[in-house]
């Protein structure tokens, strides 16, 4: 399979057999060529060159619907679900089941059951709106409605990365169950560890050539895997860490916050230079605490302090000004204006620097971005390319940028590598290190506890709301941090 962009070579001769009955996962680095060879697969694109053969006989896939038609399904890591329909409208959507003209609801909502059953989720209504469920809960509709077809192939792109622990165990059994019956799942995922609980075979993509193709999962150590993604080794992840001054200043101060219903009074603080990691669970309240301190929500009660000046509640302005900057979770719709380029994405919370009588300086602007395209090591280093077509990596480094330029003195990290590969993993990992060693305070987030544990010098365990436990990240570890948070009670 081979397929070009704008004279960008996305795939090159790409192999990839897929046998019925296995998960057959797609590993490689963000802008590897996986979305492509997806997107064709799913009938999205048309290839310029190679074939594809389903059942032994030679097809073409124009459209998606023809994709469907054959048995190929594809879920996408943006949850592709429409707010404001039901459960059964969602999974009916664009072959709805209709006599005459008129639709049948109630065989849709019986096929619905049935199928919600089939995935272990028969406790959901059919007739329930979408717009309500949890992240897990609309993805198990996205695959029903996969299922909804006579579906032999199921391609899943990072189906984790919205899961908490228990989702994701819930969803390896879904997925064993459907190979159980013969159906055959592509996986693509950054986690390795997701690959040894559930994958059978591998295929690693670099630069759009396929560098590895059906390794056996069982038989294939890490280190072979992250050399075929990066062309080198990538050992010590996390960077060493610089020790942090007990007489540091405190550059960020929390006590007492609560907003109603979500967290209640809590309180820490972090000095120049420490990465303060919060663990737990989705939903816990992790992310609504760093939204609250950078002001985009409005606090019930309690107060945040930055470098000594107490911020007003609910103000974003009064936050950036003292020196806040946050990398939300959702960095495409919450970070980033996808179709502007670098550049002004990069120096979108600097404008009054480049501002000289009511016009935008752009040339220093472009100046100053490209400083930063270089210091950070962006790819590619082309300030109008459009923020869309970077990987997720580089696309987290462009909220780095940002902050940079707007000379931020403490870092909010929500979920910074969120779909990110190992090698932009640790590029990420020695910047943030390289910015707390100058001075920085940073806090972070993750959904993965052994990267809050590898990042932070400082945890906090937040669970349903509050902090249960304020710990150096020597003194605990993972199954530490579990217990306590399924627990629910303050160490």
């Amino acid at each position: 399979m081979s397929k070009s962009f704008a004279g960008v070579q996305a795939l090159k001769n790409v192999d990839l057999e897929i046998v019925a009955g296995e998960v057959h996962c797609i590993l490689g680095q963000n802008g590897a060529g996986k979305s492509t060879l997806i997107k064709t697969l799913a009938g999205a694109h048309a290839p310029d060159a190679g074939t594809i053969e389903w059942n032994g006989e030679e097809v073409t896939l124009h459209s998606p619907q023809a994709a469907i038609e054959l048995g190929i399904a594809t879920m996408y890591q943006e949850l592709d679900v429409v707010d404001g329909l039901t459960i059964a409208e969602n999974i009916f959507l664009g072959h709805e089941l209709s006599v005459g003209g008129f639709l049948r609801a109630g065989e849709a909502n019986s096929r619905t059951r049935r199928l919600l059953e089939r995935l272990g989720h028969g406790d959901l209504s059919p007739s329930r709106e979408v717009g309500t469920l949890s992240a897990a809960n609309q993805q198990i509709v996205s695959m029903a409605r996969a299922l909804s077809h006579d579906t032999r192939l199921i391609i899943m792109d990072e189906p984790s990365a919205v899961l908490d622990g228990e989702e994701v165990k819930n969803l390896f059994r879904v997925v064993r169950e459907l190979t159980a019956d013969g159906i055959a799942v592509v996986y693509i995922t950054h986690r390795l560890e997701e690959i040894r609980e559930i994958g059978d075979r591998i295929t690693v993509l670099k630069d759009g050539r396929s560098t590895a193709n059906g390794l056996d999962v069982s038989e294939t150590p890490t280190s072979e895997l992250i050399r075929r993604m990066t062309g080198r080794e990538v050992e010590n992840v996390f960077p060493p860490a610089t020790p942090v001054a007990d007489d540091a200043p405190l550059a960020l101060e929390v006590d007492g916050l609560s907003l109603d219903g979500v967290f209640h009074d809590v309180g820490f603080t972090v000095r120049a230079g420490e990465i303060v990691g919060l663990a737990g669970l989705v939903g816990s309240g992790r992310s609504e605490i760093l939204e609250t301190i950078y002001g985009a929500r409005r606090a019930t009660s309690g107060t945040v302090r930055a470098n000594g000046r107490e911020l007003r509640r609910g103000s974003v302005r009064d936050a950036v000004r003292a020196g806040i900057g946050l990398s939300p979770e959702e960095r495409k719709s919450q970070g980033l204006l996808l179709d502007e380029p670098i550049f002004r994405n990069v120096t979108l919370s600097s404008f009054t620097r480049f501002a000289r009588g009511g016009f935008v300086d752009e040339r220093r602007e472009r100046r100053i971005a490209a400083e930063q395209i270089d210091a950070l090591e962006l790819r590619p280093a082309d300030p109008d390319r459009p923020a869309r077509t970077l990987s997720g990596g580089n696309q987290q480094k462009i909220l780095l940028a940002r902050w940079l330029v707007n000379r931020t003195s403490v870092l909010l990290l929500d979920e910074p590598t969120r779909g990110v590969d190992v090698g932009a993993r640790a590029e990420i990992y020695a910047l943030i290190r390289r910015l707390a060693a100058n001075g920085d305070a940073v806090v972070v987030v993750s959904s993965e506890i052994e990267e809050v544990l590898g990042l932070a010098d400082t945890v906090l365990v937040v669970g349903d709301g509050r902090i249960l436990t304020t710990v150096k990240s020597d003194q605990i570890d993972e199954h530490q941090v579990l217990d306590l948070v399924m627990k629910g009670t303050a160490a």
